[in-house]
């Protein structure tokens, strides 16, 4: 069942009201592929444009913070903990962003872990795409939640890509 749409098809925000407070945690994961040459000036800090991976984690944390800004039917969090780990990765010519969201609330945190990552890995793409225009986002995806009703969920066959 569709949760976002009444009995009639109409879309709604949520009533999450009467749900009890629990420990809510969500990790998300995506990559940017890019040129060997591209990851070579992000990881030795020789990007014109300064610290790339740094600015992308704060971008990230951001981002985790305006997602109902953003998906208009999210619910406004106040976010316990926002992790995020941008991993470079030589032999696959990437950057992997790990995105972990907490909050203590009555709705889970899915939503913003996951746009951490797309704003974390857009903001790189922003940053080099000066250098490299042909870089791509991919494999952004939900790998475990914690709490709620549901209780917890991670994803069977963890990728290394």
């Amino acid at each position: 069942m569709l949760t976002h749409f009444t009995p009639s098809g109409e879309a709604h925000m949520v009533d999450v009201g009467a749900k009890p407070e629990t420990v809510r945690r969500a990790l998300a994961e995506g990559w940017i592929r890019m040129r060997p040459a591209t990851l070579a000036l992000i990881e030795q800090g020789a990007h014109a444009k300064g610290d790339v991976l740094g600015v992308a984690r704060l971008a990230g944390i951001m981002g985790a913070k305006r997602t109902a800004d953003l998906i208009p039917l999210c619910h406004p969090l106040s976010l316990t903990r926002v992790e995020i780990e941008l991993t470079p990765v030589a032999d696959a010519s990437a950057v992997r962003c790990r995105a972990t969201v907490e909050t203590l609330g009555r709705t889970g945190v899915e939503m913003e872990a996951l746009c951490a990552v797309q704003i974390s890995l857009l903001t790189i793409y922003d940053m080099c795409k000066a250098v490299d225009r042909g870089m791509c986002i991919s494999d952004v995806r939900l790998v475990e939640k914690l709490g709620g009703r549901s209780g917890h969920w991670q994803r069977e066959a963890p990728d290394s890509t």
